[in-house]
């Protein structure tokens, strides 16, 4: 890694979210509004190739990865001389990109999806899908996700911290 992708990733780092998209921008990353990205994902070597739509978050250690590196195999048999192979990826609005996600060349990602955490996305994720797992596969609607999940909520998004952790405490007698 060069000096200037070292400071880069530097500032990249230590900014805030608002100030880590237009950092992203300049690297060619089309990002909508209301994201939340983390500091620590890996935009691959063609980050000009990842979109990202309105309201998506990118959780920490997220893959982005943009070509394929098995072009290497085939370059050194003789095969493809000089071939490398792309694609493009584009993250739809509103999507969660769950912890430790690998997401590869040519996916997209529809409107209103979850990506749980480790999945590896290798095809395209309709709208209004729940996928896990390697590879990841849909393992429910997010209809079906809101009604299996809306009577085990908490309704602490708005607290404090100190708040929070004192409502938890008492709610799990700790």
């Amino acid at each position: 890694m060069g000096l200037s992708n070292f400071i880069f990733n530097l500032r990249l780092k230590h900014s805030t979210n608002n100030n880590r998209a237009n950092l992203l921008r300049k690297k060619g990353i089309r990002i909508g509004n209301g994201s939340d990205i983390s500091a620590n994902v890996f935009w691959g070597s063609e980050p000009y190739l990842i979109t990202l739509g309105n309201n998506v978050r990118v959780a920490r250690n997220v893959t982005f990865i943009t070509h394929d590196g098995g072009m290497w195999v085939l370059r050194n048999l003789n095969k493809l001389e000089n071939a490398d192979k792309f694609g493009p990826i584009t993250i739809k609005d509103n999507v969660h990109i769950g912890m430790n996600v690998t997401i590869m060349p040519g996916v997209t990602i529809g409107n209103n999806c979850i990506i749980g955490c480790n999945a590896v996305v290798t095809k395209d994720i309709p709208d209004n899908s729940i996928v896990v797992g390697v590879p990841a596969k849909v393992i429910e609607t997010i209809d079906e996700y809101y009604e299996k999940n809306k009577d085990n909520v908490e309704p602490t998004k708005n607290l404090s911290l100190k708040d929070k952790k004192q409502y938890l405490m008492n709610k799990y007698n700790l």
